[in-house]
């Protein structure tokens, strides 16, 4: 039992009652549900992963690392598109995106989000089939378009009408007729962070659904007849557990096609209700399988197409950190331990914020547990931190962890494989980690470390 089973998630240590009155802790334990499939302890009580031992890793590329457990990944692809049949799987390119996955995902059948020209550049050098990319972002710039069309990008979501005025005029340009779905904003505000619900109407990205821009888009497209529209999009945010807000987003898209095809006779076949599933990076989480998540969203799918009479159209999902993220972990070294005070125990590693934001950005929450060794010392209610020169530098606010923790060792954390290496940066000049990639007792580097090199290289000084 970890901490966020004891009492209060976010609360001072005093809130938590004396010691006495918390129930006993493991710290030796692994929840499965929060590690990669192939991560276990070693007969030493070192963590391994595909058979590798963390303390080898950690000696052979240093720390911090994010090590990819590369078969855990791809089972995790599989499943997904065993669940979703006859559905394109999308994977976020924004999530975690280098060459060696990007052929993974490939290799597996999926489909590829990009959302920038960077990441375009990325899944094409990779040898992504264009075809099988889909374009997003809010504000797209004729360089990106004008890639992204003469690539032979297989659909772009567009989500404005400057957008769809910029790609209609490369169309022209060019003779050709890019594949579009229109981004719908249907109002729906996802049980999540604020930041990353992007359905309700006070935000950024895509046409309104309530103020008649989604189906002003829709009509101006398929009258200007230069771009193909092959259906709608929607997106109600990510890290989600409740099928209800699909439920809603479903039946107000569905009804905008049903609008269309009224007004215009023209059925579009393509229908994308984006995903952003949830994972697990506490044992208060319990995310959905791709099975179930596939059951429910197909039934609501079908039962508003029922509704306003129309077609079943094809599927399209978009699950999000839900195949990266579980497969990752930090993996970092202590450098110090600190008791202030008897009022909390401070445990400093060798990263912090510029390689997971997260936890600053979002409040988000995290587990951890000691990699190097397992420890019969007594549980110490620990918080994970930093090395940076900020007071919110912390990477794990409140675990359990071994008393006798202490520099040297190494602790990690999982649930690392999304938005924490692609959201890094060099913050203090502090250079990115490497990402490790391990399967069948094999490690390999897909992206190494920066160097101090790497930094001054930019400064022209």
């Amino acid at each position: 039992m970890r901490a966020h089973e004891a009492g209060a998630l976010h609360g001072e240590i005093g809130s938590r009652g004396p010691a006495w009155l918390r129930p006993p802790v493991d710290v030796n334990a692994l929840v499965p549900q929060l590690w990669p499939r192939n991560v276990a302890r070693g007969p030493a009580g070192a963590l391994t992963v595909a058979g590798l031992d963390v303390r080898d890793l950690a000696a052979e590329y240093g720390t911090p690392a994010y090590v990819l457990d590369e078969d855990d990944l791809r089972e995790r692809c599989r499943e997904f598109r065993a669940a979703f049949p006859d559905a394109d799987v999308y994977y976020a390119g924004k999530a975690f995106l280098c060459r060696a996955v990007v052929r993974m995902i490939a290799e597996e059948g999926l489909f590829l989000d990009v959302c920038t020209g960077g990441e375009l550049a990325t899944a094409l050098s990779a040898g992504m089939e264009p075809a099988r990319i889909g374009f997003h972002g809010n504000n797209k710039s004729v360089a990106e378009l004008t890639r992204a069309v003469d690539a032979g990008v297989g659909r772009i979501i567009v989500d404005s009408f400057t957008e769809i005025d910029r790609l209609s005029e490369l169309a022209r340009e060019r003779g050709v007729r890019p594949k579009v779905l229109v981004r719908v904003t249907v109002g729906v505000e996802a049980h999540t962070h604020e930041f990353i619900a992007t359905a309700h109407e006070d935000q950024k990205f895509g046409f309104s659904l309530a103020g008649g821009a989604a189906a002003a888009a829709a009509f101006k497209i398929l009258d200007e007849d230069v771009l193909e529209l092959r259906g709608l999009h929607s997106h109600i945010g990510s890290q989600i557990f409740d099928a209800s807000g699909f439920e809603v987003s479903a039946r107000r898209v569905l009804a905008l096609q049903s609008q269309i095809r009224d007004a215009r006779g023209v059925e579009l076949p393509e229908l994308d209700l984006g995903g952003g599933f949830g994972i697990a990076y506490t044992t208060q989480d319990d995310p959905a399988s791709p099975h179930d998540l596939a059951k429910r969203l197909r039934k609501i799918v079908d039962g508003e197409c029922a509704a306003e009479n129309l077609a079943v159209p094809h599927l399209s999902v978009e699950p999000g950190r839900a195949i990266v993220g579980p497969a990752v972990f930090t993996l970092y070294g202590v450098g110090t331990v600190k008791d202030v005070d008897g009022l909390r125990t401070y445990v400093s590693v060798d990263g912090g914020m510029s390689d997971n934001i997260r936890t600053a950005l979002y409040d988000a929450s995290y587990s951890a547990t000691m990699a190097n060794r397992t420890s019969s010392a007594q549980p110490m209610l620990a918080r994970v931190v930093g090395k940076h020169c900020e007071s919110g530098d912390i990477v794990v606010k409140d675990e359990f962890l071994p008393a006798d923790v202490q520099p040297g060792d190494l602790v990690a954390v999982p649930g690392t494989g999304a938005y924490c290496r692609s959201m890094a940066s060099n913050y203090n000049h502090v250079p990115r980690p490497p990402v490790v990639a391990v399967r069948d007792g094999r490690a390999r580097l897909i992206v190494r470390r920066e160097t101090e090199d790497d930094l001054l290289a930019l400064d022209v000084g």
